[in-house]
């Protein structure tokens, strides 16, 4: 006889979301995990520091516990640090975070380091021990776990600390274990270590490994990209759900100033222009709209064609000038130069992109059938499924003869995406969505250097024939010099050949 099977219907936190499927967040195997882990924590030591206008210095150490696969991490900044208040719920609270703004920053859901510490605790069932200093007479330390099912902090050991901060000390310490694989994640750590310095040229980074090497990445540049500002949402990019919590919160009581007041770049003027398309009156109070209104309006929002684009004042890009400090840095090319493309937009959301091609020097030739692509989002090296990415695609159609350019010479592609929602295709944030207006501006940022590179490798070639005629000249002009002057009963020392050569190779 069959039983009756009953259904069990439960709700679970978002910690608890994340703890059953870390494997879409990059923790789904221990070597994974551990390059995650690293990434993570300096993303958010590198944020905490540049959205304040922060020089970044950023301390790493990885060292073995004794327990076989289990090691310690501490990550030190000098970024704004956390507030008391908010420690506990920043460090111990899935999806909590000050990320949730149309600002540029690395992390797009407050979610990575917690998600660390997160895997720390359910792979060692141990705590994170927490210091963080505001440039106060006082500093604040902690150790907490996070209650999976409740998605909670847990305050242990007497709760938060106040200790004497004497030198106004500002940042934060992060300490913690977790089961990893460093041996086989090594060279990947260190290549994101590597990337991240080409990339942020004004940052110091250390990097001590369990072997006790100790890495360190020095600043050639005090000057630092400009602090991105928080900006209203672009109403190409808006959708009803969006509509209906602008309109709980606003204080606006006619439709014309709710629009104007509450979306980037909308006057008045656009405002009306815009109500009159949605056929809605514009006196009318937004709090009295019918969900079929909103949705209306909406969908005039989406077919408008005379908004302003979305400005960039948003966006933080490193800029040519410091990318190629960066590339010079850690690579010496023979050759390299950058360009960043004008401010553009895809559903409403702003970006720009930017890109550098470098050749010669410390650049090896790339592996039969590979390239040599450094790829950037926001200021983070993406490692991981390049042959996904939009750029690889953009530099495999590209026909690279035309500017006398093969992928195969030691030549190697920065391209560098900064945006207020990156399309990544996946939560692990590792390749970037096939946008036919990314995939354009990347295009042409290239072939914007690979002109450059043309010309350079044209005059390279002029230069290597002139410098052969040249040698040619030093080794015979003087015997045909002295040749021809006992020929014409004239004294060889008054032909002056160094002069002659002199002005061939100006």
């Amino acid at each position: 006889m069959s039983k009756d099977v009953r259904e069990v219907y439960e709700a679970i936190s978002p910690a608890d979301f994340f703890y059953r499927n870390r494997e879409i967040a990059g923790f789904d195997n221990p070597v994974r995990a551990t390059y995650t882990i690293v990434r993570e924590l300096v993303e958010n030591s590198l944020d905490a520091c540049e959205t304040h206008g922060i020089l970044p210095s950023v301390y790493v150490s990885l060292t073995e516990t004794g327990r076989a696969g289990v090691y310690r991490i501490r990550v030190e900044d000098n970024g704004c640090g956390v507030p008391k208040e908010y420690i506990p719920s920043a460090f111990g609270q899935v999806l909590f975070g000050s990320k949730y703004v149309l600002r540029q920053t690395r992390g797009m859901f407050g979610l990575g380091g917690k998600m660390a510490i997160l895997y720390g605790q359910i792979t060692t069932h141990s705590s994170v021990k927490i210091i963080s200093g505001t440039g106060g007479p006082v500093k604040y330390q902690c150790e907490l776990m996070i209650d999976i099912q409740s998605n909670k902090p847990i305050l242990l050991r007497g709760g938060i600390k106040t200790l004497p901060n004497p030198l106004y000390w500002h940042g934060t310490i992060v300490e913690f274990e977790f089961e990893g694989d460093y041996s086989r994640s090594k060279s990947r750590i260190l290549e994101y270590f590597r990337q991240t310095a080409i990339i942020l040229p004004y940052a110091n980074i250390s990097f001590i490994t369990p072997e006790g090497v100790y890495y360190r990445f020095l600043r050639v540049t005090d000057k630092l990209p400009k602090i991105p500002k928080e900006i209203l949402p672009h109403p190409k990019g808006v959708d009803v759900e969006l509509v209906k919590r602008l309109i709980k919160r606003t204080r606006s009581d006619k439709m014309v100033d709710f629009i104007s007041y509450n979306f980037h770049r909308v006057g008045k003027k656009t405002a009306l222009d815009l109500l009159k398309h949605a056929k809605i009156d514009p006196n009318k109070d937004p709090r009295e709209l019918t969900s079929d209104e909103i949705v209306k309006l909406v969908n005039a929002m989406k077919r408008y064609d005379n908004f302003l684009p979305p400005d960039a004042s948003c966006l933080s890009p490193i800029g040519p000038e410091l990318l190629v400090k960066g590339i010079e840095k850690e690579l010496k090319p023979e050759f390299v130069y950058a360009v960043q493309r004008k401010p553009s937009s895809y559903s409403g959301h702003p970006f720009i992109v930017e890109a550098a091609i470098a050749y010669g020097g410390g650049i090896q030739p790339p592996k039969p059938g590979e390239i040599n692509l450094y790829r950037y989002a926001n200021k983070i090296p993406l490692l991981y499924d390049a042959a996904s990415d939009v750029s690889f695609k953009v530099i495999k159609s590209i026909k690279w003869n035309r500017y006398r350019i093969d992928p195969e010479m030691p030549i190697a592609f920065f391209v560098h995406i900064v945006s207020t929602k990156v399309p990544y295709k996946t939560v692990g944030k590792e390749f970037i969505a096939d946008i036919p207006e990314v995939a354009y501006e990347i295009e042409w940022a290239l072939k914007t250097c690979a002109r450059k590179l043309k010309s350079y490798l044209i005059n390279k070639v002029r230069r290597i024939a002139i410098e052969r005629r040249i040698n040619v000249l030093e080794k015979y002009l003087p015997k045909i010099a002295q040749f021809s002057s006992e020929l014409a009963g004239k004294n060889p020392s008054s032909i002056n050949v160094e002069k002659i050569i002199g002005r061939l190779k100006r």
